[in-house]
């Protein structure tokens, strides 16, 4: 039986469109230049900051972020970034009595925002804050720590095979692969992918039916 539900962030509760827009106005480069190198990045299998090294060579990226934080422009989240689906299916999943994570590969600062955002979570924290990311095994531990059940009644929900998909599988959680942004849907019907997952859905609001249907 389910107990927890863990979900990942960028592009499984929060859009990224903010994130890369703002880094191609950083940046000064067009959006969609940004946005396709991104995608070629994403179908290469690279970590996606890539891409600013891409259109900016030799770019310091955590300097940068520095500098933007500086200028006021820095990482900024509220209602609008986030899916339509998620506080429904988040506050319908506490309604039922599951403990509901939200941890990630984020900044500390991103943290702060979502907490700021009052999301119908039990916990929230992000890779910045523990000092330890995914695809590490320690990440995943901290989530069933988080969650306060057993792995193997946790489900973690995310759109990334390398970072949410193969490590809380190994970790021994059960796993949803949501076909969401651009890792998503790039690899949906990846073989490994489709091997991996317990689960894999198209939006958080399949999760009622899963949970009904699987317990």
């Amino acid at each position: 039986m389910i107990e927890t539900i863990a979900f990942d962030v960028g592009e499984t509760i929060t859009r990224d469109d903010r994130y890369w827009a703002s880094w191609a106005d950083w940046l000064k480069v067009p959006r969609h230049t940004l946005s396709a190198v991104v995608g070629a990045v994403v179908a290469r299998g690279e970590d996606n900051t890539e891409a600013l090294r891409l259109v900016r060579p030799g770019v310091d990226v955590a300097a940068e972020s520095r500098a933007r934080e500086a200028a006021g422009r820095g990482e900024y989240l509220d209602d609008d970034d986030l899916y339509d689906d998620v506080r429904p299916v988040l506050s319908g999943l506490r309604a039922r009595g599951v403990r509901v994570v939200v941890a990630g590969n984020q900044t500390a600062r991103v943290g702060e925002l979502l907490r700021g955002l009052d999301l119908p979570a039990d916990f929230v924290a992000t890779s910045g804050e523990w000092g330890v990311a995914k695809p590490q095994p320690e990440f995943f531990r901290r989530v069933v720590e988080a969650g306060r059940a057993t792995a193997g009644a946790t489900l973690y929900v995310g759109d990334h095979p390398v970072n949410d998909v193969f490590p809380a599988k190994a970790a021994g959680l059960r796993v949803a692969h949501l076909r969401r942004g651009p890792w998503g849907h790039l690899w949906a019907d990846d073989p490994e992918v489709v091997a991996a997952a317990d689960w894999r859905i198209d939006r958080l609001t399949d999760l009622t039916a899963l949970l009904d249907d699987r317990g």
